[in-house]
Order: structure tokens, then C-alpha cells, then sequence
């Protein structure tokens, strides 16, 4: 029996928020946060926990979509609409989600698949390149 992806995402967001941020599953011991992005189309929010990666004082997120042949919905949002909120931990701040592209995403998609080598598995079933997206913080 598979799992429906919005229940799925319900049950982790509601787990994130009853414990500051910490969820269990497969997503165990990884950073996770919540992103908010509007619909490209509806306009309404949306919203999706996503692993992301803290490097050199910049955050990352990865529109990886398991390694499937296009990229997940909340990456076509963002494309469109860059503003976002973000939810981290016990903090949710407005931040702004540029996409990182030629050497830079190279590295930083690489030192992601270092620590979380899934994300070199995802890379390797598919023929696009995955987005690497950075969220900066907005005041």
C-alpha cells in the first residue's frame, strides 16, 4: 500500500512542529525544514519539508524529487514566486530563494551527496540536473 504524498507531508510537518523541528522516519537525524512557497498557478501556500544543508554560514535546498525526470512542484513555485517563509527549528523568518547554478552548484550539490549520499543516488537515476537552491534570509 503506498503512502499519499500530501498525508505523508502533513504527518512530518505536524511532527516538526510538536518537536521544535526534530522528526523522525526517513528523515532521522537530518536537517529538516519547512518550506512555504505560493502556487505558481493557485496562489495559495504550499507547504513541504525539505532536507537542506548548512554550509559556510548559507542554507541549501535540493529540488531532488527522489531522482525523478522533473523537478518537484515546490521548485516550479519558488521559480515563479522567490519570496518564501522558511520554518526552522523553533523559527520561521521570510527569506528570499535564488537558485545556484554552474561551478557553485556543482559543489554544493556535491558536498551534499557527501554527507547524505542518497542525494548522489537521486542525481545518478536521472538525466536533468537538480536544482540547488539557497535560501537567504530576508529582514
Amino acid at each position: 500500500m503506498s503512502v499519499n504524498r500530501n498525508d505523508f507531508n502533513t504527518q512530518v510537518i505536524e511532527e516538526f512542529r510538536a518537536n521544535q523541528g526534530r522528526v523522525g522516519g526517513n528523515f532521522q537525524g537530518a536537517p529538516v525544514l519547512l518550506l512555504h512557497t505560493t502556487g505558481a498557478r493557485s496562489g495559495q501556500e504550499r507547504v513541504n519539508p525539505i532536507m537542506y544543508l548548512e554550509l559556510e554560514g548559507r542554507r541549501f535546498v535540493f529540488a531532488t524529487k527522489g531522482g525523478a525526470p522533473v523537478s518537484p512542484g515546490w521548485y516550479h513555485n519558488l521559480v515563479q514566486q522567490p519570496a518564501v517563509t522558511v520554518e526552522l527549528g523553533t523559527d520561521t523568518f521570510p527569506a528570499t530563494a535564488v537558485p545556484v547554478e554552474g561551478g557553485e552548484r556543482d559543489r554544493v550539490y556535491a558536498e551534499q551527496a557527501r554527507r547524505y549520499p542518497g542525494f548522489g543516488e537521486y542525481q545518478e537515476k536521472t538525466t536533468r540536473v537538480i536544482p540547488v537552491v539557497e535560501l537567504i534570509p530576508r529582514s
